[in-house]
């Protein structure tokens, strides 16, 4: 009787999908370009499954991430996961499972939030998270994210020569799983289509064979090393993290991104950290007092040298992004004129006028949410000051945020682009103003509200950033697989929503089962670290108590300029050479375990293309090249979901572990030695179908 009960509901649902299965065709002002066919995209039964999607890997990502200070991509995992339902399903397109993913996409964005508000647990402020101020910051932020990224899609998807690895590797998984994968070559064949398929399918089953035999420990996870130079106390050392997914995301970056990433990384671990052991000497393993140094001083020169170059990036973007905004306009004036049918489907974004509208909206509930806690705070004498800062800073500020965000997310991707980073930033610029701006006229003890507003607003601006940060990668995949820009656009949207509803309640419950490291009252045996919120909140707390060592910052912004000029210089040779600053940033910030393989992907990446480029299918083999870096991805993309859903339902932080920490040399040299065996093996054999093809 159950079995049959069940039956007859999962008929019903299918049927409800099916029925909706061309539900959201374009309105009047939106129709398709000339010879475009109906078909399906913005569907019901897709918007569900990204939905639920959606709801479960934002579960898993806030507690991978407060746990492990990072969070996972959902993107390609979401297209393959509604690709195998799909499939099940009539008249499934490669558009409609670009919905589904766009969808989910939210989980691995908005879930970045835990990067800073955690930490109005962690000063104190708060006990708990409530659910309508956290909805609040997430769905008023998020939405102002995707409203922001749609006139700079022009400027940096359309019209930019930005390599975005995961947008790129996300539309290859989407073709070959629809059977539209197209050759490089003008004879592309079923042979071809094979290859193609055959690339990413072996791609994704040797990463994600790969990370699980990590996850037992056999294979260690990274090859690192750390060393005292000299006797005086300095220290250095390095970090190969044997990951697939990050090889291929240099294999898709290209070459001068990755040496502009390892320039940072020598400037990080070559100088900056023997620099500053050997200032501030101290007791413990080396590894510890290598990484304490780069924590707590080489990163702050990071973020200078990130802040340099992104206010750089934005200068010359300003034309660019102009240039986006008056073609949206154009197009706006278009659909008034009643000849929306003369613009390209893919050139149409909802409409400027309707983005701006959102935008003001918008910023009505982020006006009431920054009133109602500088009341509630004991700032309420200067509300409507706070009130009117606080929204022309959003205003401003996320835009700028975004463009940004979007810049680095094309440059290394999403999951690699440092929004702490850019939160260490927006926080420092907060607090700055605060302390300007009312500090003397309020009473003494009120620091710690003046911290807490700072982190508050911080929260909203990168729950912009974190949006920003993912949603021109989407918009890249939407661009290759011939979707609609405004359509994909609406489905951000509602994946912002679904994510903003699950946080706060997930977020609530890991607070009271095991608090976070810092905050008062928990038991540091238990808590989960939450690194990044820690950092930020200690920001706030230097800049509003005048502790914070601004010579940090300074040091990276004279470095950034450096590499400005240096870049500006390669430029105007006229050679191939380019050193990309906001790269070099990164290379500085990020942890070696991150930089250094992605070093790695870069230069075998090249050196795989020079090597195709001497072969009769040079063009086709480089093609495959990428199909094979892209399943890297998946694997690895979608095998950490899953470890990410054991580690929450078992309750440890190693629950595949089959040896203990007396095998971990060995697993060192196993896993390093298979690594480049296997990464030798794939390219290899990659190259040989390439020329069969």
């Amino acid at each position: 009787m159950i079995r049959a009960s069940s039956t007859n509901i999962l008929r019903a649902i299918h049927a409800i999908l099916l029925a909706g299965q061309f539900w959201g065709e374009p309105p009047v002002n939106a129709v398709p370009g000339p010879g475009a066919t109906p078909r399906a995209e913005l569907t019901l039964r897709g918007l569900i499954i990204g939905i639920v999607i959606t709801l479960v890997f934002t579960a898993a990502n806030v507690f991978f991430g407060l746990k492990a200070g990072l969070t996972f991509a959902t993107s390609i995992p979401a297209a393959v996961i509604s690709m195998a339902i799909l499939r099940a399903m009539k008249n499934a397109t490669m558009q409609e499972n670009n919905i589904v993913q766009t969808v989910a996409s939210a989980a691995g964005t908005l879930s970045s939030i835990i990067f800073v508000l955690p930490g109005l647990i962690m000063v104190g402020w708060w006990t708990g998270f409530p659910f309508w101020v956290s909805f609040g910051i997430c769905a008023s932020g998020g939405i102002l994210g995707v409203m922001y990224t749609i006139p700079l899609r022009r400027a940096l998807v359309t019209d930019s020569d930005l390599p975005y690895p995961e947008g790129v590797a996300c539309a290859e998984v989407l073709k070959v799983g629809s059977g539209e994968v197209v050759e490089a070559s003008d004879s592309a064949s079923v042979e071809g289509g094979t290859a193609g398929l055959m690339a990413v399918v072996v791609g994704t089953v040797v990463s994600a064979v790969f990370y699980i035999i990590v996850q037992t420990q056999i294979f260690a996870s990274d090859v690192a090393k750390y060393f005292r130079i000299g006797d005086r106390g300095s220290a250095s050392g390095y970090d190969f993290s044997l990951s697939f997914a990050l090889f291929a995301v240099g294999h898709l970056v290209g070459l001068w991104v990755g040496v502009a990433m390892l320039v940072g990384a020598l400037i990080g671990w070559g100088w900056a950290v023997p620099h500053f052991t050997l200032l501030h000497p101290a007791a413990g393993d080396v590894s510890d007092v290598a990484q304490g140094a780069w924590n707590h001083y080489v990163r702050f020169v990071g973020a200078g040298t990130i802040g340099v170059a992104a206010i750089w990036t934005l200068a010359k973007l300003v034309k660019p992004v102009f240039s986006g905004l008056s073609s949206a306009m154009a197009a706006s004036r278009v659909r008034k004129a009643g000849k929306g049918d003369t613009l390209p489907r893919t050139e149409q974004d909802i409409p400027i006028g309707i983005v701006g509208l959102i935008v003001l909206i918008c910023m009505l509930p982020i006006a009431w949410l920054l009133g109602n806690f500088s009341v509630v705070s004991g700032l309420g004498s200067h509300t409507t000051l706070l009130v009117i800062g606080g929204v022309l800073f959003v205003l401003i500020l996320s835009f700028l945020v975004s463009t940004v965000c979007g810049y680095m997310a094309g440059l290394i991707g999403s999951s690699n682009s440092p929004l702490s980073g850019i939160g260490i930033l927006v926080v420092i610029i907060a607090a700055l103003l605060l302390v300007i701006g009312v500090k003397s006229d309020l009473p003494a003890d009120s620091g710690k509200a003046l911290v807490a507003f700072a982190l508050f607003i911080t929260s909203v601006v990168f729950a912009v950033a974190a949006i920003a940060n993912n949603n021109l990668q989407d918009l890249k995949t939407g661009q290759l697989v011939d979707a609609t820009p405004w359509r994909q656009q609406v489905a951000l949207v509602i994946g912002v929503i679904a994510g903003a509803i699950v946080i706060p309640p997930v977020l609530d419950l890991l607070n009271h089962a095991y608090g976070f490291l810092g905050a008062p009252g928990v038991d540091p045996a238990h808590a989960l670290p939450a690194p990044q919120a820690g950092l930020i909140s200690a920001l706030a707390q230097g800049v509003i108590q005048n502790n914070i060592d601004w010579n940090l910052i300074i040091t990276g912004g004279l470095i950034g300029a450096g590499i400005i000029i240096l870049d500006e210089v390669l430029g105007l040779a006229k050679t191939s050479m380019r050193l990309p600053p906001l790269a070099v940033g990164l290379g500085i910030y990020l942890p070696t375990s991150t930089t250094l393989m992605i070093v790695v992907g870069a230069v075998v990446g090249w050196y795989f293309d020079k090597r195709a480029d001497r072969t009769p299918k040079a063009e086709a083999t480089k093609q495959l090249g990428v199909l094979l870096a892209s399943g890297m991805i998946v694997g690895e993309s979608i095998i950490g979901v899953v470890v990410a859903a054991i580690v929450v339902f078992s309750g440890k932080a190693t629950p595949l572990a089959l040896v203990g920490d007396s095998f971990q040399n060995a697993s060192i040299w196993i896993g390093g030695v298979a690594f480049a065996a296997v990464i030798f093996a794939m390219y290899r054999w990659i190259a040989r179908v390439g020329q069969k093809s």
